[in-house]
């Protein structure tokens, strides 16, 4: 393996089959996800954003496709609470231990609740970022939800 972050030891713990993939990050692209799919020639709706959120006084963590934006009110219903907000940069960053355009779900600081766009149901399968700006990781999606113990719920808001 070329590049050894939090993120992929965690994938390789878990014993799950994966690939990691490489681009080169553009630190100004207006949306780091849209950036990663189109250098890697890639559908958006493959390439899933790490949001980190707050849902009531809980931290947690939702992925969704890149082209879409979260629907924080689902978000906070499918976690049981009231209302859900985004976390700011810096504290995403010191909540996670990863920097912003490398934050990924995987072998974060500590365990967060995570909860994944249903869209990811039906690919063959999804990219996540790698732990690292310019790396992402190409898994199944039934893998992922596995290791992240995660629930899939629609997060996107409609258009």
């Amino acid at each position: 393996m070329a590049k050894g972050t939090r993120a992929t030891l965690a994938v390789e713990k878990a014993k799950k089959p994966f690939e990691i993939l490489e681009y080169h990050y553009d630190p100004d692209a207006p949306s780091i996800g849209l950036q990663a799919a189109e250098a890697l020639g890639l559908s958006p709706a493959m390439v899933f954003k790490t949001l980190m959120v707050t849902a009531g006084d809980e931290i947690c963590i939702a992925l969704l496709p890149s082209d879409r934006e979260l629907n924080l009110k689902a978000l906070a219903a499918i976690a049981g609470k009231k209302s859900a907000a985004m976390l700011r940069p810096a504290d995403a960053e010191r909540i996670s231990g990863y920097h912003i355009g490398g934050i990924s779900p995987l072998g974060q600081k500590k365990r967060l609740r995570c909860f994944i766009d249903d869209s990811a149901q039906n690919l063959p399968f999804m990219i996540v970022n790698g732990g690292q700006r310019g790396l992402q990781i190409k898994i199944a999606p039934q893998h992922l939800q596995a290791i992240l113990d995660a629930r899939t719920a629609d997060l996107a808001s409609k258009d």
